[in-house]
């Protein structure tokens, strides 16, 4: 009924940049906050960035000021552009939203299935 599907991924380079995509599609009624969080190998999943539909960002430390988390409203759209990236920065991202269903009153969370991310040194 809903789907987050995540886009972007690859491998790059030490000091390059990458922007991931997620659009969520479905019998959607209303998209409230959106963010990405992933997951490096043998490490719990963590929070990179999320965003509300006023636009009120929030940043893991880690990726401050070198990462920035966008949003389209009218696309249901999330965007992470990935600058300066770091061979630790490699892990599974997941895009991850709360969506309100036409089929019901209140928000669910939902995830993405992620798209990995790879960064070489």
């Amino acid at each position: 009924q809903v789907q987050l599907v995540e886009s972007g991924g690859g491998l790059v380079q030490a000091g390059g940049s990458l922007r991931l995509s997620c659009a969520a599609s479905g019998i959607i009624r209303r998209v409230d906050n959106m963010g990405w969080y992933r997951r490096a190998p043998g490490n719990q999943r963590e929070l990179v960035a999320t965003i509300t539909t006023g636009f009120t960002t929030n940043y893991a430390d880690s990726v401050k000021g070198r990462f920035t988390i966008s949003r389209d409203n009218a696309k249901n759209t999330v965007y992470l552009q990935m600058n300066s990236l770091k061979p630790e920065d490699t892990a599974v991202y997941y895009c991850n939203a709360d969506l309100t269903t036409i089929l019901s009153d209140w928000s669910v969370n939902y995830w993405g299935k992620g798209t990995l991310v790879t960064v070489s040194s």
